[in-house]
């Protein structure tokens, strides 16, 4: 969007259910159904804004397909909500301990929704510091 005022802020957050749910949320994406790359000890240390961890749980079939449908449905959704008048939409993904599967997630459907050009799109990641 060329002029972000007056647009849907849109926030997406990374958590670990360990943690609890963040109670901003609006939506909340459960992605504890994907492989853990917690068990594999090259990954562990590390999270999902490096490029291994993002490779591994981008790289599961079923990861792209949640993906592609979970980027489709906020598109949807997101002029809906602007027409309400609404200034601001909270979507949290959450994972065990919101170091990988989450934290990967949000970034792409971050990437995706800003590819759209549905407006201001921020990333937080609730765990990573912890």
């Amino acid at each position: 969007m060329p002029d972000d005022e007056g647009a849907l802020a849109v926030q997406l957050i990374s958590f670990g259910y360990k943690h609890g749910i963040p109670l901003e949320a609006d939506f909340v994406f459960d992605c504890r159904f994907m492989e853990n790359p917690f068990y594999i000890d090259r990954l562990r240390l590390l999270t999902g804004l490096d490029p291994e961890v993002r490779a591994f749980v981008l790289g599961q079939p079923i990861t792209t397909k949640f993906v592609d449908q979970t980027a489709d449905f906020l598109r949807t959704l997101i002029p809906g909500f602007q027409s309400e008048g609404r200034s601001r939409l909270t979507v949290a993904f959450g994972c065990t301990g919101g170091q990988h599967r989450s934290v990967a997630i949000a970034e792409e459907v971050a990437a995706r929704l800003r590819q759209s050009d549905v407006g201001p799109i921020s990333v937080w990641h609730r765990e990573v510091e912890r």
